[in-house]
């Protein structure tokens, strides 16, 4: 691996490292005005419709978005130098 590679590697995994940091804090908000909302609706309208359900599937819709981009498949892995050389020699062949 050359040293462009490998700086993009290490900035890669920065970045993921970054994402990951910000899931887990972003579970620790979600969980907190989980409990908020419901102990709104706990003292306010206990046994009526549990209106926070909407604000925890909300918030859980972004909570899976997040997840996938800091441990799934949504982040793209960095180009190396070798995906680009390929890919030169094979728009030089196609001509």
């Amino acid at each position: 691996m050359n040293e462009e590679d490998s700086k993009a590697v290490r900035k890669y995994a920065e970045k993921q490292l970054k994402l990951k940091r910000e899931f887990k804090q972003y579970l620790v908000v979600y969980a907190f005005v989980s409990a908020l909302t419901t102990g709104i609706w706990f003292v306010a309208t206990p046994g009526f419709y549990f209106w926070p359900g909407w604000v925890m599937f909300g918030m859980g819709i972004a909570a899976v978005f997040a997840g996938l981009e800091a441990y799934g498949k949504l982040s793209p892995k960095p180009i190396t130098q070798a995906e680009i050389d390929a890919e030169v020699e094979r728009l030089k062949t196609t001509r």
